[in-house]
């Protein structure tokens, strides 16, 4: 593949063609300069297929929130996947593509009142509550929004632990909540849980799915008809991780505590489908050598700077809790030199990875990063005037057949 046009953003793979390949043509080709990434289209419906064939019952419902990339989203509503959504302006973005409201959970358990309003005025009425508050002001903004109680469940250990922020106790608040919503005659339609992102503690999702039928059983007995169960996300993305155990667990919890087709399961993955789908390539524009004693002047540490940090791309270090690995674009030769890798602005936080080793590299040399998607691109920024990385698309002849077929 030749490039000779960097305003063209997409790229079809051949048979000799692929993520590497792609970052190789674009950064050797002498035309760029900033750090991009490479999306790679067939990634995300590899994802959806993987989806689909471990947990066929558990209707994927997408957390935006954690790339919400316009052709991700394109991609994903071809695919048939629905939407979690957390604000308006993330209802207005998925219903711009098409995607009708009852396709949209308003998954976020604390509301500003206009965002309630605007959910109410489109159509989007399927929304989580966690508290007293939450639920006196739904009744008064829109009392026919079918409710979904969020319980808390915590896995043990997460990447992203939420439940100190969101969800209420499934054994003493929960009873309390489902009475206040009778008693307020608002539409209590399912239970919903996040165990934390990232969850690398399977067995939480069977814990909290039982906690979810004893409060399926007590809504029932209070006059609710709940359908709907909701098992948030958790899922792991990264190249060479699997959803396979989680998957067991989930199957075998709903084959003992909803075995029945009454119950509609859906779930709320992010990072799942986006967090392999796209490399970050960065480049070296400055080096600092630190050197040993005076007398010997040997090179003790490399200090990198790429052009892309903490600011930007690699936010993700800060507000998602990710470790980082940067991959030289080309092969090195001789010693390992301890180094560090750091961001382009000013700031002493903008520090990308603190020791490594790494062969000698050189000014203008790339570096790349991989499962770069989830919670990197929805929250850089274009701190000191470096601008937030373009993306170049990739995809495989076939990618259109395989939709076809999950479809």
């Amino acid at each position: 593949m030749k490039v000779t046009n960097l305003d063209e953003r997409i790229h079809v793979l051949d048979n000799e063609s692929n993520v590497t390949t792609v970052i190789k043509d674009i950064a050797m080709s002498g035309l760029q300069e900033d750090a991009f990434y490479v999306l790679d289209i067939g990634d995300i419906v590899q994802k959806h297929q993987i989806w689909k064939e471990k947990m066929p019952r558990v209707e994927p419902y997408y957390a935006v929130k954690c790339n919400d990339n316009l052709i991700v989203l394109e991609v994903l509503a071809a695919l048939g996947t629905n939407f979690d959504c957390a604000s308006k302006n993330e209802i207005n973005k998925v219903l711009s593509l098409g995607v009708e409201p009852s396709r949209i959970i308003f998954a976020n358990p604390a509301k500003p009142a206009s965002h309630i309003r605007h959910a109410a005025a489109v159509g989007v009425d399927t929304m989580t509550v966690d508290n007293e508050s939450e639920l006196h002001k739904i009744k008064k903004l829109f009392p026919m929004a079918k409710i979904v109680l969020r319980i808390r469940c915590d896995a043990e250990v997460a990447q992203c632990q939420l439940g100190m922020k969101f969800g209420c106790d499934p054994i003493h608040e929960a009873p309390n909540l489902l009475r206040l919503a009778y008693n307020l005659g608002l539409n209590l339609v399912g239970f919903s849980f996040h165990v934390g992102s990232g969850c690398q503690d399977a067995p939480v999702f069977l814990r909290a799915i039982h906690h979810c039928k004893i409060l399926f059983d007590m809504a029932t007995e209070l006059g609710f008809n709940p359908y709907l169960l909701d098992l948030g996300g958790g899922y792991p993305g990264n190249k060479g991780t699997s959803i396979d155990k989680i998957s067991e667990i989930i199957n075998e919890a709903l084959d003992e505590y909803f075995n029945t087709d009454a119950v509609h399961v859906i779930a709320e993955p992010g990072r799942f489908y986006v967090a392999s789908a796209f490399t970050l390539a960065t480049s070296i524009h400055s080096k600092r050598a630190i050197r040993g004693e005076e007398n010997t002047n040997a090179i003790t540490h490399n200090m990198y700077y790429i052009n892309d940090g903490v600011y930007g791309s690699f936010n993700c270090l800060l507000y998602d809790h990710q470790h980082v690995t940067p991959i030289p674009l080309k092969n090195g030769c001789g010693k390992l030199i301890p180094s560090s890798v750091w961001g382009p602005t000013c700031d002493g936080l903008d520090k990308i990875v603190e020791n490594i080793m790494l062969h000698d590299l050189e000014l203008g040399e790339w570096m790349i990063f991989e499962n770069m998607g989830a919670y990197t691109l929805p929250v850089a920024s274009p701190f000191n005037g470096f601008p937030v990385p373009k993306f170049h698309k990739i995809e495989d002849t076939c990618v259109y057949f395989k939709a076809d077929l999950i479809i």
